[in-house]
């Protein structure tokens, strides 16, 4: 098996599995620093290809073209969690991958991750495993109200998840997201949502963005703003939980936190996304150093750059046919298309980030 006993030099080649607008931005950020990306996905014509030579696809659990990826990586990385954990712990044998398989394996759960974060001492929705009719009637009956039930695995933008008011509507609901093991989560009473994306290093450096303030439509990311009403406490606090969570993972890379801000100031751990992440967009313009390029220096075990802010941001996801109005998009700030054809509804197509002065932390 190869080792990283040493950084990867300019030149060197990075796999990244998956080829949509996160695999694009990473294989960006790598070229920018003189390494070469080659962008593993499972279908022909990703984003991500327009991007870089250098491309396979094949399966994502085809173990001959897993071989041969290693055989030409000197480490690996993926930018979306929902891949097969055999095959990443089979690459994982030949090639260092980063994040790690058991971070993988962590976070590709919902019960696993939720049980993973409850043990940090970190405080989380009321949950409880739902795989039958019958444990669904015994989990809502635990709940005392109403709740989310959602599949464990996979699933994203609000797929794979169904609001129950009632017992038998969580027998149903587990039925309709057809038997599959679920997690019943309780709702959470929150003012606004927040996320802090951060970077670990192969060291064990670590460095986090200030967190942004999120707005959802219709279960997709609509808009993120830095600084949002996060307290100056709240920002270390939630800064604080990342790296709880990064150093418990052994993470390599860059995460992100999804959060909840309470209505009596808490923060409560929503999700954790083992990867680069959209609510932190905005850093490519606003930041010496943005996600995308802290992720490649911390997986090929180069320094961190600097997480500091140097202007306030509003990043905007454009959705679905919004795309086709890329000239006004173009006037209004600094736009990035991913190279998608088809203006479904719900796609993200892209996002455009609007800077203003620094005012504040």
């Amino acid at each position: 098996m190869k080792t990283l006993d040493k950084p990867v030099p300019p030149g060197g080649t990075i796999g990244i599995i998956g080829g949509g607008q996160l695999g694009r931005m990473l294989a960006q950020a790598a070229n920018a620093l003189g390494l070469q990306a080659l962008i593993y996905n499972d279908q022909h014509g990703a984003p991500a290809f327009q991007v870089t030579p250098l491309q396979l696809a094949a399966p994502y659990d085809d173990r001959a073209t897993l071989a041969g990826l290693a055989n030409v990586c000197d480490v690996v990385t993926f930018e979306f969690e929902n891949l097969p954990a055999d095959a990443i712990a089979f690459l994982a044998e030949h090639v260092p991958v980063r994040p790690g398989p058991a971070a993988l394996a962590t976070t590709q759960d919902r019960l696993t991750e939720k049980s993973f974060v409850a043990a940090l001492g970190l405080k989380t929705a009321p949950f409880f495993e739902v795989s039958s009719p019958e444990q669904a009637h015994a989990a809502f009956a635990q709940l005392g109200g109403e709740g989310i039930l959602k599949t464990r695995r996979d699933g994203y933008d609000g797929k794979g998840q169904v609001r129950v008011i009632s017992a038998e509507d969580a027998a149903l609901g587990f039925k309709a997201l057809g038997g599959k093991p679920c997690i019943l989560e309780g709702f959470v009473a929150f003012s606004f949502e927040a996320s802090v994306v951060a970077a670990r290093g192969a060291d064990g450096s670590f460095a986090a963005y200030d967190p942004p303030e999120n707005v959802h439509e219709h279960h997709i990311l609509r808009r993120s703003t830095v600084p949002g009403r996060l307290t100056p406490a709240q920002v270390m606090e939630a800064k604080a939980i990342a790296k709880t969570i990064a150093d418990a993972l052994d993470y390599v890379g860059v995460l992100a936190v999804e959060l909840f801000v309470g209505k009596d100031g808490s923060l409560t751990v929503n999700e954790i996304a083992p990867r680069v992440h959209n609510t932190g967009h905005w850093t490519i313009e606003a930041c010496a150093c943005s996600q995308f390029e802290n992720h490649i220096r911390a997986v090929v075990g180069w320094p961190l750059g600097s997480t500091e802010r140097h202007a306030d941001a509003v990043m905007e996801n454009v959705i679905g046919e919004e795309a086709h109005a890329w000239e006004s998009l173009a006037r209004s700030g600094a736009l990035h298309l991913y190279g998608k054809k088809d203006a479904k509804p719900g796609r993200k197509m892209g996002h455009v980030t609007r800077l203003s002065p620094r005012r504040s932390l």
